[in-house]
């Protein structure tokens, strides 16, 4: 009954790669750049992990009694978003990127669009801020009802729109149409549904976002462990990450600390195969927002809830903890940055201080979780198990 738990700490990116200055993101460290703006963090649990003892962190403090195994990992694929990072620790390296547009969507996209969803105007069309772009245009859209389309330096659609204006069911439906216009030559990773509320200049984005993602374009770990007649329990945003392909369970959340009471919950009812969890609040909340303080607080947060998690691993349990990408508070850039990204693993048989050291693919986690449930695979990637068990 052997099983992994793995969690994604959203955007906790820890250096920057090689080819970051190609990416615009030289400088960035995600952890290391919070520590200095915030002045240090309390993360006893990570530390003992073997958080500092990571090539390249240099801030947190090498831990002499390291309780689990440590190391890093290179990203393979090209791009620095949520779907590319979580398709590598799945397996599948994308050698090109996912379209993104820098200037907007064409007259084509948009007017397709509008004729689709019925509607003679939207709002935005540009790159922006998630926040931002509802301090410029949330007004005007409740005077029009226009949809806001925006962008960012990933590969996004996203429609914004108050939940009182286009309700929730319209919207997702807008995200539909446009899920399905953007494959092909005009694909792109995911099309998103940003509902927001409030009034003003005080309005806030709810938690009843969702993601329309593609389908892997090669067969992932979770198929693998999903075949294998075994549990794949998303938490999070995980469903559609993978556009629900090898998925048997998932729950939503609703911030960070109902992610992990949510990964509680499933570590007591499923007991074989993965437990995947993305703690979406550090990238949303704090990484895009440039706000090192909050990020900050919510990765002490995070190691609070940690004492809890260990509770209930059990003798054949492994508990890996991982980024996607970075995201770095402390740069003026408030996208994604192109990191090294941490592994974490903890259970009863890990060699204690054990190094994978710099991995050369984030799909070096999957093939690794693929080894450890003893499920034959073809997942690009080599295994670390020899290492830390």
């Amino acid at each position: 009954m052997k099983r992994v738990i793995l969690i994604v700490l959203d955007s906790l990116g820890v250096g920057e790669l090689p080819d970051a200055e190609r990416f615009g993101d030289r400088g960035s460290h995600t952890l290391d750049n919070i520590w200095t703006s915030v002045g240090g963090l309390m993360i006893p649990k990570l530390k003992l992990l073997g958080l500092g003892n990571i090539e390249g962190i240099n801030k947190v403090g090498k831990e002499n009694n390291v309780i689990g195994a440590y190391g890093r990992a290179v990203e393979k694929s090209i791009g620095k978003d949520t779907v590319t990072g979580h398709w590598e620790i799945g397996g599948v390296i994308l050698e090109k990127p996912l379209n993104t547009y820098p200037n907007g969507f064409s007259d084509e996209i948009i007017e397709e669009f509008k004729e689709k969803c019925g509607i003679s105007g939207i709002l935005g069309n540009k790159v922006a801020s998630g926040t931002e772009i509802l301090d410029e245009l949330g007004e005007e859209h409740v005077k029009t009802g226009f949809p806001i389309i925006y962008t960012s330096a990933d590969s996004v659609f996203q429609i914004a729109a108050h939940e009182d204006v286009i309700n929730l069911d319209r919207l997702y439906k807008m995200c539909q149409v446009a899920r399905e216009m953007l494959v092909g030559e005009r694909c792109v990773g995911r099309v998103i549904a940003r509902p927001f509320v409030g009034k003003a200049p005080n309005f806030k984005r709810t938690t009843n976002r969702h993601d329309y993602a593609l389908d892997p374009f090669e067969k992932t770990m979770l198929e693998y462990i999903k075949e294998a007649g075994k549990n794949v329990a998303g938490v999070g945003k995980i469903k559609d990450i993978y556009n629900g392909k090898g998925i048997t369970h998932s729950t939503s959340t609703k911030g960070n600390m109902d992610g992990v009471d949510k990964t509680l919950d499933y570590m007591d009812n499923i007991h074989e195969g993965l437990i995947f969890t993305n703690l979406v609040d550090f990238d949303m909340l704090y990484g895009h927002r440039n706000d090192p303080k909050g990020y900050g607080e919510a990765i002490e947060a995070f190691d609070n809830r940690l004492g809890e998690i260990y509770s209930k691993i059990k003798e054949d349990d492994l508990l890996i903890l991982t980024a996607d990408h970075g995201c770095d508070p402390t740069t003026v850039s408030t996208d994604h940055s192109r990191e090294y990204i941490p592994i974490l693993v903890y259970g009863a048989k890990i060699k204690n201080g054990a190094e994978i050291g710099t991995r050369n693919s984030f799909a070096d986690i999957g093939k690794s979780i693929l080894d450890y449930l003893e499920i034959e695979n073809k997942l690009t990637g080599e295994s670390f198990k020899n290492i830390i068990l």
